[in-house]
């Protein structure tokens, strides 16, 4: 594999957005992992690259002007992706303003909301009731608007799969481990279904899946890992 993209990595949301990036766009890779479990994201060289101390990063030694590049934060590192290869931003000036916006969308509310909620549900050292209640009730109010969105859309950003897609799927893949129902919500549900029969999609998503502690989207598990998963 001549001069991939050095992707830094754990199998979470925010890594399978990068991961099912790359497939999707057909991109060479090695994947460095960073074991946030272990402590890995306040390693000094990864901090040269990362220095907010989270993962996704990537280093692409072809980027502008041929020289290499560094980024953190998987939104920019999504736009410059999609930049680089002409994929997956909208082929008209409509259709990447609307992947813009919902690729925010899923920045400043559903990443932060639902990662919230996972942490009240599963790991916070007590139990805070009214903690759990709020997320729970904002990650169900912005699936309702997704859901309302897609009643009308076969993706996020219109009749094209984008950078948007690829930006939720992951967080809004884990809505049981969120405490979520999708009876009242067949838009999404179809819309989760649609995109988990994209190979590339599988694929990204799978990178390390093992070493995943929580599985608590069983749909997917099971998919990977067989029913017993």
């Amino acid at each position: 594999m001549a001069d991939p993209i050095q992707l830094y990595y754990w199998p979470t949301p925010n890594g399978w957005k990068i991961s099912i990036a790359l497939e999707e766009m057909g991109l060479p890779y090695e994947t460095t992992l960073i074991n946030i479990g272990k402590g890995d994201q306040f390693d000094p060289d990864f901090l040269k690259i990362a220095p907010n101390n989270r993962m996704p990063a990537i280093v692409d030694p072809h980027g502008p002007g041929s020289a290499p590049v560094s980024l953190f934060e998987s939104g920019a590192i999504l736009q410059y992706l999609a930049r680089k290869t002409g994929q997956f931003y909208g082929s008209d000036d409509r259709t990447m303003l609307t992947t813009d916006q919902w690729l925010m969308w899923q920045m400043g509310g559903v990443g932060p909301m639902a990662g919230q909620c996972h942490h009240f549900l599963k790991y916070a050292p007590e139990e805070l009731p009214y903690a759990q209640d709020r997320y729970r009730n904002e990650v169900a109010r912005l699936y309702g608007v997704l859901d309302r969105h897609l009643a009308k859309n076969e993706f996020v950003s219109g009749t094209e799969y984008t950078i948007a897609d690829i930006a939720i799927w992951p967080w809004a893949s884990l809505w049981e481990g969120q405490e979520q129902s999708l009876d009242d919500k067949p838009h999404l549900s179809r819309w989760l279904r649609t995109l988990w029969d994209r190979p590339a999609l599988r694929k990204g998503r799978a990178l390390y899946a093992d070493l995943r502690a929580d599985r608590s989207d069983t749909w997917v598990q099971s998919d990977l890992f067989g029913p017993d998963a």
